[in-house]
């Protein structure tokens, strides 16, 4: 905006005087990032209308008033990632693909003192790099960034990446970050990463220091758990064994493992690197019982966990055992949901083949509906529950738990399916015909649990299609952005003052409505292409000429949402599709139209499926 458009502004709204500066910056060719459209350019400024004119991504010289946009919109400066994204876009897709650390330093050059949240960063750059990328790419950049002596690494997301004014060596500070916490907890993770990031002579030194802070915080601390204070001990092990020192000290890995009454509440703790020398000093430290522990550990077993003790098993001539184990665990319902994962990604394993291939039963898929309708109990929330996500995407897992069942087996399993509180209904549909596909009588179980249901909607593919694309825009698209605004909003401090954060739930309310009703409508929908509609009564899929008013109108009578008035196509389910539906020719009916009752006597029936 010139002078003159910025004057005559302020002689309209005076208390724009006070913001001047912010006004002289909307010039066009400026980028900005608005609130609510993200980023744009201004294109011009209208003096008539006193609007500038922004292309934002989905809105094109988009009309705003300035004196709106000072508290909604920001203007860039030139050295923003943003703006160089549109000015420079071959150098920074070059920092994105070959130098993330530069990326993060030239993007904190353009904050104010150098220096930007890690949300702050986060947000820029995922719009830099795009969205679809960023979590993967971000993952290895922070490491780069991490041993980059020029930034300061935050430990908190509400704190500060900064560019410092004098480089300072990864090592260097992370012996400055040991030297001043006085967290047991934080000095055993630190020590780990100095043995990890240190090659200089002079920080090894240094580390008899650490092994000796670490060692006291193991032996004296009382700010460390069970879990913490052994894998405390492996650290300061390791550390003495890196620096060259002797290993005796007090208390000894093998005492803390064998005083320790809760294993599996340890095993749930521990790092997941260390998971495998875990078992070892288990093993190692129980001689007698270790064989009896290590299957209570993987029976209470999480994630890679679950792993490493099968393997662990499997490596110690355990197989016959494990195998009898997993049976009879089977048998008694006791497989928790870690272990069939398990056993469900790796049934094709020649590794496991002599293992697995007795469990590959239908008994098995009972077991797995069991644990995911127990896990979807036991939730506080809706998660996601893996189990039901991979039997919903390995498309071969029903057909291979199903290859020796009997009708009357498949059946009591469909019917377990459809009970089971861990599926969306639109999932149960799918899996169902799975079951159908292999065993084609299970239909009527479909039919006979439709009658007790709300009935169902008769759709066209094309309107099933865009609503599932308007469920899909929902589920993975907008309830993704709405939690990513109530995280960002929540980070702006006291929610009971904070609007941005009451808009945002407000919101993920609207949203989460919304998909309820949409999985409810796509599960009462049945697709049709409407030929088997006939030509004997009126029904969907039927085109009928009616004479009104001595008027004749033909109307075509398509599924539940369909709808086109220009051109006489109605849904069934309309007043004068429901109606209709199930007349003959010469019948007549009455429909109130308004505030008048009029009547349509039917002259003629024809099939859509025949002229389309």
């Amino acid at each position: 905006m010139n002078s003159e458009a910025v004057s005559a502004l302020i002689s309209k709204i005076p208390s724009l005087k006070a913001v001047k500066s912010k006004l002289e910056a909307m010039e066009p060719g400026s980028y900005v990032v608005h609130r609510s459209w993200g980023f744009g350019q201004i294109k011009s400024y209208h003096d008539a209308s006193q609007r500038l004119l922004i292309d934002f991504k989905d809105k094109k010289k988009h009309p705003m008033d300035p004196a709106f946009c000072i508290a909604t919109m920001e203007v860039l400066p030139a050295n923003h990632l943003l703006v160089r994204k549109e000015t420079e876009p071959k150098k920074i897709a070059e920092l994105i693909a070959e130098n993330p650390a530069q990326l993060v330093v030239e993007a904190l050059q353009a904050y104010p003192n150098n220096a930007a949240t890690v949300i702050e960063m986060e947000i820029t750059l995922a719009q830099v790099v795009g969205e679809d990328k960023f979590k993967k790419w971000w993952s290895v950049a922070k490491k780069a960034v991490a041993k980059d002596p020029r930034v300061s690494v935050p430990e908190k997301k509400t704190e500060c990446y900064i560019v410092r004014d004098v480089p300072v060596s990864a090592e260097d500070e992370l012996l400055e970050q040991f030297t001043s916490t006085r967290s047991a907890r934080r000095r055993i993770a630190l020590a780990e990463e100095m043995m990890e990031a240190t090659g200089k002579q002079d920080i090894k030194a240094d580390l008899s220091s650490v092994l000796k802070g670490v060692a006291d915080a193991v032996k004296d601390s009382n700010q460390l758990d069970a879990s913490e204070r052994l894998y405390g001990a492996v650290v300061r092990d390791d550390l003495a064994t890196y620096t060259g020192g002797e290993v005796a000290f007090e208390p000894t890995q093998a005492s803390l493992v064998a005083t320790v009454r809760d294993l599996p509440t340890i095993a749930e703790n521990i790092p997941v690197h260390f998971q495998s020398r875990f078992l070892e000093l288990v093993d190692a430290t129980h001689p007698i019982e270790s064989r009896d522990i290590l299957f209570t550990l993987l029976k209470t077993s999480q994630g890679k966990f679950t792993t490493e003790c099968i393997n662990f098993l499997v490596e110690h001539n355990h197989s016959a055992e494990l195998a009898a184990t997993l049976t009879r665990w089977q048998t008694e319902q006791n497989l928790r949901a870690p272990v069939l994962l398990w056993i469900v990604k790796n049934r094709h394993s020649k590794k496991f083949a002599k293992l697995l291939n007795d469990l590959i039963t239908p008994r098995l898929l009972s077991s797995i509906f069991f644990a995911i309708d127990y896990e979807a109990l036991q939730a506080a929330s809706a998660r996601r529950i893996p189990l039901g996500d991979i039997l919903s995407e390995d498309t071969d897992l029903i057909s291979d738990l199903l290859s020796t069942a009997d009708p009357e087996t498949a059946r009591d399993l469909a019917n377990t399916l459809m009970l089971n509180q861990g599926f969306e209904e639109l999932t149960k549909k799918s899996l169902l015909a799975r079951f159908i596909k292999l065993f084609p009588k299970i239909q009527s179980l479909v039919a006979k649990d439709a009658e007790s249901k709300e009935e169902q909607l008769l759709v066209s593919k094309g309107s099933f299609e865009r609503k599932r694309e308007e469920y899909e825009t929902i589920v993975s698209k907008k309830i993704p952005e709405n939690s990513k605004a109530i995280a960002t909003a929540r980070e702006h401090g006291d929610l009971k003052e904070n609007s941005e954060y009451k808009m945002a739930k407000q919101d993920q309310q609207v949203l989460m409505a919304q998909k309820t009703n949409l999985e409810k409508e796509l599960g009462r929908a049945r697709v049709s292409n409407f030929k088997d509609a006939t030509t004997e009564q009126v029904g969907a899929g039927t085109i009928v000429q009616v004479k009104a008013s001595g008027k004749l109108t033909t109307y075509t009578i398509l599924g539940a949402w369909d709808g086109d008035p220009d051109n006489n196509i109605i849904s069934y389910k309309t007043a004068l599709g429901a109606a209709l539906v199930g007349k003959k020719v010469g019948n007549t009916v009455r429909v109130k139209t308004g505030s008048s009752d009029d009547d349509y006597t039917i002259v003629s029936i024809a099939r859509y499926a025949d002229q389309n």
